[in-house]
């Protein structure tokens, strides 16, 4: 079974395209091949190589791609989000103990600041003018990190990937990705999406999130596909690239898809319809009503996946047709073996609402250098090791997952458990509402009172009243937002997702 990167890309022709770009010529498997055995032997000569630590601070397209894979061959890389402030990245540089920060030829930003302040090596990316997609060579910018070393390839139980956790409520906690968890998760998605050497990926996910790495970049090298790298989400630009890349099938989370659907309402939705094979979302719920119009936007099933970090991305995934697609619902186990237990860590059966958790190949050993954390989200069962996601969840009688939150999103109005997804669906479904998020708002009595946050949809009217009947037709009444606040955009983290937790106090309500 394949169980590191490069056995992940072995086996595909010299000739087939990897990886190509707006206005670049595509580098090929045998291109890719070449260029990662030459950047082992690079890192080696610097010094570096099996169980090093190296940051990653990088632009979106093919040499953020082609680095990631590239340098994971042999060291453990690190991607940060290149918008970071210079306290933020003095924070994960230091947490990390990188050896060395790899940054695009040209940058002068605050990680580079970071680094020198801190002695790490800095390695510049060097991309040549004519240069196909994805080719680069590394410079170093000051000392050599050390004395050369002999070049060798990561194994499978190397570490080739470590994300931080979003440290919402608590310190980001490193989450380490063995080559055996990512050659898992990819072929796992390849399986669950029937991806062939024919498919092409446009990839518009960010490329420090386990999202895009993994589902967009390494199950389509899993196929022997190809991927049209992007520089990054542009609502303006998805229809030209969609056009110009060929491409079959994109992989994104709701609120990209629910910006792409705005600007196609205004300008030439029937760009879009017809040429993609299938759109995937995961990374947050989607809700039903955006799945409906997305599949009547595109002429196209919207395959709708779970997935986190800690799994090397995709747990469930609604199947492809003629598979049945349930709006709602994440679908079937596709991975890991997925199961629902109460807090002492005993299986529910199907209907029972408990916390989801996973056991399989794809599965982090364990957070890095955090014991308590480690015992508060892993336990035996069956002789299997399982991890809590924090996610709390129910299957119905065919296996399909439906997700009622994360644990420590539920809103406590006094003793009445309230999930806010569901609310936030039966929102969707009202006719002007264009996003929402439902929130926990303080309560001098209750604790928590239910509060949603809306965007409307442009062109349409619709006020707090009307929208709190058109939920208390559908919710019971302690599930009612009591307040409901209009805006222009709701807060949004760096990869998309909608942020939930201390919404009321960004938006001024606490």
């Amino acid at each position: 079974m394949t169980a590191t990167l490069w056995e992940l890309i072995a086996p595909h022709p010299d000739s087939a395209p990897a990886f190509t770009a707006p206005g670049r010529r595509p580098l090929t498997y045998g291109g890719l091949r070449a260029h990662m055995a030459r950047t082992v032997e690079r890192l080696a000569a610097l010094g570096l190589g099996r169980g090093d630590r190296v940051a990653l601070v990088l632009p979106n397209g093919p040499e953020m791609a082609s680095a990631f894979v590239s340098l994971a061959a042999a060291v453990t890389t690190a991607p940060l989000n290149p918008a970071y402030r210079e306290e933020e990245f003095d924070f994960y540089l230091t947490d990390l103990d990188a050896r060395a920060l790899v940054v695009a030829a040209g940058d002068e930003g605050p990680a580079l600041a970071v680094a020198r302040r801190r002695g790490l090596a800095v390695l510049r990316l060097v991309v040549e003018p004519e240069a196909p997609a994805g080719a680069f060579t590394l410079a170093p910018d000051g000392p050599q990190p050390a004395a050369a070393r002999p070049a060798e390839m990561a194994e499978a139980g190397d570490v080739a990937l470590i994300l931080h956790t979003s440290g919402t409520t608590s310190r980001p906690k490193m989450v380490p990705l063995l080559q055996r968890n990512l050659a898992a998760s990819a072929q796992h998605i390849r399986a669950s999406l029937a991806l062939t050497p024919a498919d092409r990926c446009l990839q518009i996910m960010p490329l420090f999130h386990i999202h895009g790495l993994v589902a967009a970049v390494l199950a389509s090298l899993a196929a022997g596909g190809s991927l049209y790298l992007t520089p990054g989400f542009d609502a303006f630009r998805f229809a030209g690239w969609l056009e110009d890349s060929g491409a079959s099938w994109t992989t994104a989370v709701p609120t990209m898809y629910q910006a792409i659907l705005r600007r196609a309402a205004r300008h030439g939705a029937e760009r879009l319809r017809g040429r993609l094979r299938l759109l995937r979302s995961s990374s947050a719920s989607l809700p039903p009503a955006v799945m409906r119009e997305l599949e009547a936007q595109f002429g196209a099933p919207v395959i709708e996946a779970y997935g986190m970090t800690e799994a090397a991305h995709q747990m469930t995934s609604n199947p492809l047709p003629p598979g049945e697609r349930r709006p709602g619902t994440v679908g079937l186990a596709a991975g890991p073996l997925v199961r629902i237990a109460d807090e002492a860590g005993r299986f529910l059966p199907a209907g029972q609402e408990g916390e989801v958790v996973i056991s399989g190949p794809n599965v982090t050993p364990g957070y890095l250098d955090n014991r308590a954390a480690n015992e508060a989200a892993f336990f035996t069962a069956e002789g299997r090791r399982w991890f809590r996601t924090g996610d709390l969840g129910r299957f119905d009688a065919d296996g399909y997952l439906t997700l009622v939150g994360r644990l420590k999103e539920i809103i406590n109005r006094g003793g009445e458990k309230v999930a806010p997804l569901e609310v936030d669906h039966v929102l969707m479904e009202h006719p002007a509402v264009q996003q929402v998020v439902t929130f926990a708002l303080p309560h001098p009595v209750l604790g928590e009172e239910v509060a949603a946050a809306v965007v409307p949809r442009a062109g349409m009217a619709v006020d707090e009243r009307e929208l709190r009947a058109f939920a208390a037709e559908r919710l019971a009444d302690f599930k009612v937002p009591r307040k409901i606040v209009f805006v222009e955009e709701i807060p949004k983290g760096p990869t998309g997702k909608l942020q939930r937790i201390g919404l009321a106090r960004r938006l001024g309500l606490a």
